[in-house]
């Protein structure tokens, strides 16, 4: 029969087992931390001593303090060593960690992997991704390094376990990038290859119109050409290389040039410029040597810019358009118009006298009905006189024999006495004179009064009931400048670059004027005999303001 153990008995012995404990623990500890670098085991009744042969105080630290988990595994596969990284890793304390099994710190779905390189590690050093789950169940990928390691009583391995959290999540981060990258890569590859179809298929297009485009520029009779935007000539059609003689490279850039007639080309380059700089229609008459024989003819030059979307000129295209026979034609119907008027002077100055005599002789017996007739026909004769003295004054210029007396007048006396026979002729309405100081000039008096009175008139004329209309005088720049403001009708932009044309009259149904629509063509040339310019300044509906400028005389 076993004794029994008294209660006492029993409290020795469990104080003893608990000392021991503390005993074990205080050891693993001190083992864990480096305060021990060997052990001294009773073994089989002797003292054996268990050293590790890398126990370094300095490197059990590092070890501590590295970010990467670390233990030590024995042949059976049982945790003898970690460091606090790893506990970290698998949330356990180093009582729950050291003495158990490593595989059960290996999720399930990497226990095969693991039991693979556990085999191979004892041959040699191998790593590989594996699944470290918590007491919690939660994986976490890591990389496992093996590596044999020799020890006093036999061999362990080192595991170093790397955690690729982050780094797993910048490569899934970074492939979802690269499959939005390919994704992105593949539009733009479609889109290259649908605008590569475009621009085939665009370019085929353009080379059938480009061809179309040339086939009909190289069959009309006009010489074309087109130009970019600083005015070098980039294409002529068939029609220009046949008739100047002139090869590509002779004509290409400025070249043309040379086919246009010496006393033509200033005037040419000047309106050539101007057109270039306000992207305005250009348009001039000019003569062009013919190859075959070196004849020049006469031709109309036409340009007009083509814009793109924002307004920017991106070419010119022109025409330029054979009209000699015209000049000619226009020549005889000069010559025929200067005979006519000529001999109408004569007739019209006489009869204009007797239709003076008539009412001057016996005034008191003539019936008052016949007076008002004879009256009429007296303004009626003046209206046609003034029209004549237009055709014989036309005749005159394009003679070149438009010549009169230059004297030193005041432009200022001038527009006083036009402005004074204006109120006299419309007294319905308003004049309104701003004169600044007086303004000397080398001139012709009555040519410039004739001038001026145009200008009124025309005012007056196309006034669409606006009774007001202002004469200035005041000096521009090293000129005298008069101006005639009305507040009519108006001129489109169209209109503005013919008003000074020969013949040319607005065309307004409810405005419409009586006269030829030589006006304004002969004010021109009388001005610029004077060495002086003409213009105007209008906007469709609202009014003109046209004017001219005379070079002052020093004092």
């Amino acid at each position: 029969m076993e004794k029994q153990i008294s209660y006492e008995e029993l409290l020795n012995r469990n104080d003893e087992l608990q000392w021991r404990l503390d005993e074990a623990n205080d050891m693993l500890e001190a083992i864990r931390t480096g305060q021990v670098d060997a052990l001294v085991v009773k073994n089989e009744g002797a003292h054996q001593l268990y050293t590790l042969k890398t126990a370094d105080h300095t490197y059990r630290v590092f070890i501590e303090k590295m970010s990467e988990g670390a233990i030590t595994v024995d042949e059976e596969g049982l945790v003898l060593y970690c460091n606090s990284r790893f506990t970290s890793l698998v949330q356990a304390s180093p009582e729950r960690v050291i003495g158990v099994p490593f595989e059960n710190f290996i999720a399930e779905e990497s226990k095969a992997i693991y039991k693979k390189l556990l085999k191979k590690a004892w041959k040699k050093d191998t790593k590989g991704e594996l699944f470290i789950k918590s007491e919690n169940n939660e994986p976490t990928c890591c990389l496992c390094s093996f590596a044999v390691i020799d020890m006093d009583w036999g061999h362990s391995l080192s595991v170093i376990l790397t955690d690729l959290t982050t780094q797993k999540t910048t490569q899934k981060h970074l492939i979802s990038q690269n499959e939005k990258l390919e994704a992105a890569q593949g539009q733009v590859t479609r889109q290259k290859n649908e605008l590569e179809a475009m621009v085939i298929e665009r370019t085929k297009d353009l080379s059938v119109s480009r061809g179309n485009l040339k086939l009909l520029a190289d069959h009309i009779t006009q010489m074309t050409w087109t130009c970019m935007p600083d005015g070098r000539v980039n294409f002529f059609n068939e029609r220009w290389y046949d008739y100047t003689g002139l090869g590509f490279e002779q004509s290409m850039g400025w070249g043309w040039r040379e086919a246009i007639h010496p006393d033509d080309i200033e005037t040419f380059m000047d309106n050539y410029r101007a057109a270039l700089q306000t992207g305005g229609v250009f348009e001039v008459e000019s003569r062009y040597r013919r190859g075959k024989d070196g004849i020049y003819r006469w031709h109309l030059n036409r340009a007009m810019p083509l814009k793109n979307e924002i307004g920017e000129i991106i070419l010119w295209v022109g025409t330029a358009t054979d009209i000699e026979e015209q000049k000619r034609e226009l020549e005889r119907k000069d010559e025929f118009i200067g005979v006519a008027s000529h001999e109408l002077k004569t007739p019209l100055t006489s009869l204009k006298g007797y239709l003076q005599l008539i009412l001057l002789h016996k005034k008191d017996d003539l019936p008052e009905t016949v007076k008002q007739y004879i009256n009429k026909a007296v303004i009626a004769l003046g209206k046609l006189q003034f029209l004549v003295d237009d055709l014989l004054d036309m005749s005159k210029i394009k003679a070149g024999r438009l010549s009169y007396n230059l004297d030193t007048i005041n432009l200022k006396d001038v527009v006083a006495s036009c402005v004074e026979n204006a109120i006299h002729m419309n007294p319905a309405y308003t004049f309104e004179m701003e004169n600044t100081d007086d303004l000397t000039i080398k001139g012709n008096a009555e040519r410039v009064e004739q001038v001026l009175m145009n200008l009124i008139n025309n005012a007056v004329k196309y006034s669409n009931g606006s009774r007001r209309v202002i004469i200035k005088s005041s000096k521009y720049n090293d000129c005298a400048r008069v101006s005639v403001t009305d507040f009519g009708i108006g001129l489109s932009e169209e209109q503005r670059y013919k008003v000074f044309e020969r013949f040319y009259r607005v065309e307004d149904k409810k405005n419409m004027a009586s006269g030829l629509g030589m006006g304004l063509y002969i004010s021109s040339e009388i001005i610029n005999t004077h060495n002086g310019k003409i213009g105007v300044e209008s906007k469709l509906g609202e009014g003109s303001t046209f004017y001219f400028d005379l070079p002052l005389l020093e004092a």
